[in-house]
């Protein structure tokens, strides 16, 4: 005797798979593709993000005019840095007067950025609120990853990185850099802590 299976509970069935197919479906599409490196536009930095990042937090950093300059300040403090090489001029100005200019566009929050200037600036540089001096330093630079251009990278240019508030250093951009992507990458920052 062949038992028929009502409509009801076929039905049931189907929904149930469909259900499953759903759940098991997404979970595979997400592993995916979270391991073939795909990320949302969103969460994308237009730095590099470095892997490990830099550790500034044992350096002791002396300001240029005198005193220490301290990792943690009590303010949620970010910074731009910049470690060009003695005798750099007509570079130097252009990136001093772009780091100024991204201090200036983030608004209400550039009370939150320092931009660090290790070693000493060329005199037409604009020395604005943000900017702190600090004197040059083998054990601050030996901190800045890949300080010296890449292969492919200008060779003219200075690569500047962000510093977190506890003083690791997190992104570097290249030499040559599009300010923008330096502000939107502060912008998503600020608004993390």
């Amino acid at each position: 005797m062949t038992s028929q299976t009502p409509p009801e509970v076929r039905r049931s069935r189907r929904m149930l798979l469909a259900i499953a197919a759903l759940f098991f479906g997404s979970l595979l599409l997400a592993g995916v593709l979270r391991f073939s490196g795909w990320q949302p536009a969103a969460t994308k930095a237009n730095g590099e993000l470095l892997h490990p990042p830099g550790d500034l937090r044992a350096v002791t950093a002396q300001l240029a005019a005198g005193g220490v300059y301290r990792w943690r300040q009590p303010q949620r403090t970010w910074r731009i840095a910049l470690a060009p090489p003695a005798g750099c001029t007509t570079a130097c100005v252009r990136v001093g007067q772009q780091l100024l200019t991204v201090w200036q566009l983030l608004g209400a929050d550039s009370d939150r950025v320092h931009v660090l200037w290790i070693g000493t600036p060329p005199a037409s540089v604009p020395r604005g609120g943000a900017l702190r001096v600090l004197a040059p330093s083998a054990a601050l630079r030996a901190g800045l990853p890949r300080l010296q251009p890449a292969a492919g990278e200008a060779k003219d240019g200075i690569p500047v990185y962000v510093i977190d508030p506890n003083g690791f250093v997190i992104l570097r951009y290249a030499p040559g850099f599009d300010p923008s992507g330096l502000r939107a990458d502060l912008s998503k920052l600020l608004k993390l802590i």
